[in-house]
């Protein structure tokens, strides 16, 4: 239905993505959901054996050089599947981006390459208990240079594949003296070690099956070579890491979101209340229609910047910043709507688990916390916009509106002095 937004590369490289979504089992879902299973490596296995992971990568790693808009496309298919797997998948990107980025040759292949055959599993090390947002000025992760080595002591929390990983992207503190927060952390890569303990598994109300846990670093040594990117050189990673985190979670929310209203659309048209479909009532048809509107606007604004991404990351990435934040805050809370308002066209059955969208719900709450809450991409929004609406250069090109209005010669009325 959207293949005039994609290159036919696009078209046929989702497509591939589409037929393998299919046929992921759906007892693989139901496991993750009953916690059964904690880490799916099956499924990341077989997407890798596929060809379909870390597709935006280059050939020589294994990937196939698609496209960000490409990536976003094959994202809102596998977001079908829930956050859970489409939160693993989209993993490869997170991980993978500041590697292929920053990486050294040996970095990319030992552990970039294998880990878009599928072989090997990574995560990300970001929040602590008491840095949550504030990543730079609270961490407290310490990495200490000794001899060849680095040694980490701390603890991260919320590590999506914290059980399942074979290595971590980790921040930690390498310049505490550092007057601006900016340079304080350097990015790793952290193998599973001795030294590494999975202290808490976390219970939660959805998206399970993800292996999310608490890990505690005692002693973690890690040799130089590990060092990702410049030594104190953790925000520039961080920033770069963020353009796939925000971007995939956002696609995948469209994916989640195209589900349930796949499910209202269904059920509306068999279900029958006052002697025909429900679909003829303006409450349940009204509602699909806003449904489906607020999925294509979220999906404008996904593709806008994704596309931004493939165009201007390089010589503009703040703009980009604030686009794949803005898809970030829209995609997430447009799914989180749709879900809800299918959960109420299905009535009382929807509340059940004899359809899926009671975990489509639990599912995508997590959208709107995970790779920054809602509220920090509001943050990163209104700061950005404020820098560029003000900038002498933008004004220069733009009319100056306000003298259109009648009393604009009233100078002394519009902008009063302050007491």
């Amino acid at each position: 239905m959207y293949d005039f937004l994609l290159s036919p590369e696009e078209v046929k490289v989702r497509d591939e993505v589409r037929e393998f979504v299919r046929s992921v089992d759906p007892e693989l879902i139901k496991r993750m959901d009953r916690e059964e299973v904690v880490f799916p490596k099956e499924f990341l296995r077989a997407a890798g054996e596929a060809g379909l992971l870390g597709l935006r990568f280059p050939s020589r790693y294994g990937g196939r050089g698609l496209s960000w808009v490409g990536e976003a496309a094959v994202m809102e298919e596998v977001g079908v599947l829930g956050f859970t797997l489409s939160c693993l998948y989209g993993l490869v990107s997170i991980v993978g981006e500041p590697i292929n980025v920053f990486g050294t040759k040996e970095q990319k292949e030992r552990y970039l390459e294998p880990m878009v055959r599928g072989e090997l599993y990574g995560a990300e090390a970001i929040t602590e208990p008491s840095s949550g947002s504030d990543v730079f000025g609270s961490t407290m992760t310490r990495a200490e240079r000794r001899n060849g080595y680095f040694i980490i002591n701390g603890q991260k929390r919320f590590v999506v594949g914290g059980v399942g990983a074979d290595f971590f992207v980790v921040y930690a503190v390498t310049n505490p003296k550092a007057r601006d927060p900016r340079e304080r952390l350097s990015a790793f890569l952290v193998e599973r070690t001795e030294g590494m303990k999975v202290a808490t598994i976390y219970g939660t109300m959805g998206t399970r099956g993800g292996g999310t846990a608490r890990i505690v670093f005692r002693d973690v040594k890690v040799p130089e070579e590990n060092l990702l990117g410049p030594l104190h050189g953790g925000y520039k990673v961080f920033n770069r890491m963020m353009v796939p985190e925000r971007l995939v979670s956002a696609a995948g929310a469209i994916g989640t979101a195209m589900a349930a209203l796949e499910i209202a659309v269904n059920y509306s048209t068999v279900r029958r209340a006052f002697g025909r479909p429900i679909r003829e009532f303006q409450g349940v048809n009204f509602k699909i229609a806003d449904m489906a509107s607020r999925i294509d606007s979220a999906r404008g604004i996904v593709y806008m910047a994704a596309r931004a991404a493939d165009t201007i990351l390089e010589d503009n990435p703040r703009v980009v910043r604030r686009l794949v934040s803005e898809a970030k805050l829209v995609a997430t809370e447009a799914a989180w709507s749709v879900v809800s308002d299918a959960m109420q066209i299905l009535g009382g059955i929807g509340y059940t688990t004899v359809f899926p969208i009671e975990r489509l719900l639990r599912d995508v709450r997590l959208g709107m916390i995970w790779t920054g809450t809602n509220e920090v991409m509001r943050m990163i929004i209104q700061h950005e916009t404020y820098r560029e609406l003000l900038s002498p250069e933008y004004r220069r090109k733009r009319r100056n509106v306000e003298l259109d209005a009648l009393g604009a010669h009233l100078e002394e009325e519009k902008y009063p002095e302050q007491p």
